[in-house]
């Protein structure tokens, strides 16, 4: 869950990057560390924990623009999960206390049943978590729309957003930074909708 900082007068809101390994989760947090627009200072370092094959990323940033709830200014945290399965008790440590999720699928016709096996664990781990996906603010990403191979969007929205209420979800190719910020913007845009209508009367 968000964190209020009273000394810096921050709310700390936590994003996680979920998918199947080589999805594209990891191209998506390197892209925003090298691109995003922040004050002198207000990014952190990109930081890897490696595994013999797999790594988690993790960084936090505060926009220029930062909007301000109630006098906080929005600090964002940012993760990416192992995508290997061997590295699920990972998986479930960096998913305490998320506030949203995007889930980068990996657009290529050989993938979707990956694509479907990490979005079922995504909401296993959840549960485990005493979490539940339509409780938090979610989007989707198709990564690698620029491969041959690459399944139509209408085919990935029924396969992974065939919902009542459908989530957002995004084209990208994230090695050339399409759809990487358009799809981070979402994802911010609904947790800064969420905590505004939200009251934080003790810390106001």
């Amino acid at each position: 869950m968000a964190i209020i900082n009273q000394a810096t007068r921050e709310l700390q809101v936590k994003i996680v990057y979920y998918g199947p390994a080589m999805g594209g989760k990891t191209t998506n947090l390197v892209q925003i560390h090298d691109h995003v627009q922040t004050a002198a200072g207000n990014k952190g370092k990109l930081v890897s924990l490696a595994t013999s094959s797999d790594r988690t990323l993790f960084f936090d940033f505060l926009p220029i623009e930062a909007v301000s709830i109630r006098g906080f200014r929005t600090k964002f945290q940012l993760y990416t999960v192992p995508g290997q399965v061997i590295y699920n008790t990972t998986r479930q440590l960096v998913l305490r206390g998320v506030d949203g999720i995007v889930f980068v699928a990996d657009s290529q016709y050989e993938k979707m049943a990956e694509n479907v096996e990490s979005f079922q664990n995504l909401q296993d781990n959840l549960r485990t978590l005493k979490m539940d996906l339509d409780e938090i603010p979610y989007v989707l990403q198709y990564n690698k729309r620029d491969l041959p191979n690459a399944a139509p969007v209408e085919y990935l929205e029924f396969v992974l957003n065939n919902r009542d209420v459908r989530v957002p979800s995004f084209t990208a190719c994230a090695n050339r930074c399409e759809g990487v910020f358009e799809t981070l913007n979402m994802i911010t845009r609904l947790l800064l909708h969420k905590f505004i209508h939200q009251s934080i009367p003790q810390y106001a």
